[in-house]
């Protein structure tokens, strides 16, 4: 039996198409399209938090991005894209994975939150969050300075984890990088890997890559 990758359109389960297709092993992918910008009830029968990403591996159902990318890492790609502990860039490896779901996509949401609530948008926490974002997005930026992928010249799951941060979750907060030309030029070379368009083409088919230092100006297809 394959294992079962369901995507959320226009979510942050993209990751983990674009995860299996980097590794070369086989999934079966289900797609879901939003209603309008919630998951519909099949998805969200699928496990108890009904969030994105979900796979199905036998009587297994597993949620959560860091998980579902650790299980199929090292069940199914023999530990590829993971650092080990003997590495010299072991303890680097480990901070930048945590950073982009323990500091960063937080940062996002709360930036996202308080930009949509009017009078909140000045309050003092308000400025807290956004400045919280921008100096994630200068560390960010300033990393990328020297090391063609998050970790160095080796490309791992941390550059699968981040990447939809930076491109498909400004749909939902258009945030500029203008101001992070380091950045912009990792997107680049991110759209260039054949597993990346390869996954976004099975994923997301009709819709446009945020690959580019402007916001993406155009709804998704999936969340009219």
């Amino acid at each position: 039996m394959a294992l079962i990758v369901h995507h959320l359109h226009v979510s942050q389960s993209e990751r983990i198409p674009w995860l299996c297709e980097e590794l070369g092993i086989d999934y079966e992918l289900k797609t879901y399209k939003r209603v309008p910008i919630l998951a519909p009830p099949e998805y969200k029968a699928l496990h108890p938090l009904g969030t994105a990403p979900i796979i199905q591996d036998g009587e297994l159902t597993l949620a959560e991005s860091c998980a579902c990318i650790e299980y199929i890492c090292h069940k199914y790609g023999q530990g590829r894209l993971f650092l080990p502990s003997t590495h010299p860039a072991y303890a680097e490896f480990l901070y930048w994975w945590h950073w982009a779901d323990g500091s960063f996509q937080p940062a996002l949401l709360q930036a996202m939150v308080m930009a949509k609530g009017g009078p909140i948008n000045d309050s003092p926490i308000a400025k807290i969050s956004k400045d919280s974002l921008n100096r994630g997005l200068r560390a960010l930026d300033d990393r990328l300075r020297v090391n063609k992928w998050l970790i160095g010249d080796e490309f791992t799951v941390v550059d699968v984890m981040i990447v939809f941060s930076l491109t498909t979750m400004r749909y939902y907060y258009p945030y500029s990088l203008t101001e992070y030309p380091n950045t912009f030029k990792y997107l680049q070379r991110i759209g260039e890997r054949e597993a990346y368009q390869k996954a976004m083409k099975r994923c997301d088919p009709e819709m446009e890559l945020a690959l580019w230092s402007d916001p993406p100006t155009k709804v998704p297809v999936a969340s009219k």
